[in-house]
């Protein structure tokens, strides 16, 4: 990221960092592609972007299902929303989570938290910056921020998009003529090398990367006494929520239950409510899959007859703004049929002004250096522990507000 080596490197970064270099509104520019210079070169020349830096071939695509030359790749032509469409839109009546439909790629994960990220603006538009449109001063450039090692990072990416057979193979909008979401998945898989990098992965990775928040996760068969409260609290902090379902064998994945759940599959929490049901109340959790046809088909799902006993004003009030994919179950079978809740906790820049924060935040440098504090992912066990790691003792006991 930096073109320094050594003490100088240190040196420099703490520099930059004091100047703040590498925060949201000064964003460290991604293979020192600087998007307003570039776009005005593009504008004065009167020819659009295209990013040799993530080009339009095949190692753009990926590696194995997608390398060069395989059957899911043939066909493939890259198109600008131009192309694809008469009145393209970047953002079509505010981004909302019916805008994010998955492809032929298996990034749930990265989907379930973008569709996350649009209950909160002020955080959408941490990732995906204002001003940015098809129409003044279009020049087929386009650019999204994301959290990387603790920076951020500004990615530019030009519009061409991967398509076969007219459609586009990945992340697109029910919107036709919507493009937000396909090109942050372009920058993200620039980011990342290839679109096939972004195929599996951990939800948590998704929320990280666009608030710069600090993950929690909790095994659902152990889950805390007072989860649910925790998960209000979250909501209410503007903090990002997904869960999943774990598989037993590879012949699981992106099983479907009898009940329309998927195994192995991202979903958002999106919503909690208590509701007076014959007599008591009842506890209710609202959740998203971003395929978006396949919901859950039990108690409290779309047409069940346990809505015909909660007040008719309620009932219209918690459904009338439910987005496709989206779903009511109640919080014990949630309880009894996910598997894992993970949290992303905004840090204090995040938060909104008016919001009480009770967090502090200190950054800790390290590095990985291959032979002695590289130890790789999770997948290695007997190594991971030699990665940089940071011990800290808490004096008090914790007290949730």
């Amino acid at each position: 990221m930096y073109p320094f080596g050594g003490v100088s490197a240190r040196i420099q970064r703490d520099r930059l960092h004091a100047e703040g270099m590498g925060t949201n509104e000064r964003a460290l520019k991604f293979l020192n592609q600087d998007y307003e210079a570039l776009k005005q070169e593009c504008l004065e020349s009167g020819c659009l972007f295209e990013d040799p830096c993530f080009p339009t071939e095949p190692t753009s695509l990926g590696f194995k299902e997608l390398a060069p030359h395989s059957s899911k790749t043939q066909g493939v032509e890259w198109m600008r929303p131009t192309e694809l469409s008469d009145n393209p839109e970047f953002i079509l009546g505010g981004a909302t989570r019916t805008d994010i439909c998955q492809g032929a790629l298996g990034d749930c994960w990265l989907l379930a938290a973008i569709a996350s990220l649009t209950l909160n603006e002020k955080l959408l538009h941490r990732v995906v910056p204002h001003g940015q449109a098809f129409q003044d001063n279009y020049a087929g450039i386009f650019h999204f921020q994301f959290w990387q090692f603790g920076e951020w990072v500004d990615v530019v990416i030009d519009d061409r998009l991967p398509v076969k057979d007219g459609e586009l193979m990945f992340v697109h909008s029910a919107e036709g003529n919507e493009f937000w979401s396909a090109l942050i998945e372009k920058a993200y898989a620039k980011l990342s090398g290839s679109y096939e990098a972004l195929s599996g992965g951990s939800t948590t990775e998704g929320f990280e990367d666009f608030t710069g928040g600090v993950a929690e996760m909790y095994e659902l068969r152990k889950a805390p006494k007072d989860l649910y409260r925790i998960i209000g609290k979250a909501l209410e902090r503007g903090s990002l929520l997904g869960c999943s379902i774990d598989i037993t064998g590879a012949f699981d994945m992106e099983a479907v239950t009898f009940k329309k759940l998927v195994k192995g599959h991202a979903y958002s929490v999106t919503g909690l409510k208590q509701v007076d049901f014959r007599g008591r109340m009842e506890k209710l959790i609202r959740i998203r899959n971003p395929w978006g046809q396949v919901e859950w088909t039990g108690a409290w799902s779309d047409n069940s007859s346990e809505w015909d006993a909660i007040d008719p004003t309620e009932r219209e009030e918690m459904n009338c703004h439910m987005e496709d994919g989206e779903f009511w179950m109640s919080f014990q079978e949630f309880l009894r049929q996910f598997s894992r809740l993970e949290i992303c906790n905004l840090t204090a820049d995040a938060l909104s002004d008016d919001s009480q924060s009770f967090w502090n935040t200190i950054k800790f440098d390290g590095g990985w250096r291959k032979g002695s504090t590289a130890g790789g992912c999770r997948n290695h066990p007997n190594t991971f522990w030699i990665n940089p790691q940071y011990k800290i003792t808490l004096l008090e006991e914790e007290r949730r507000p």
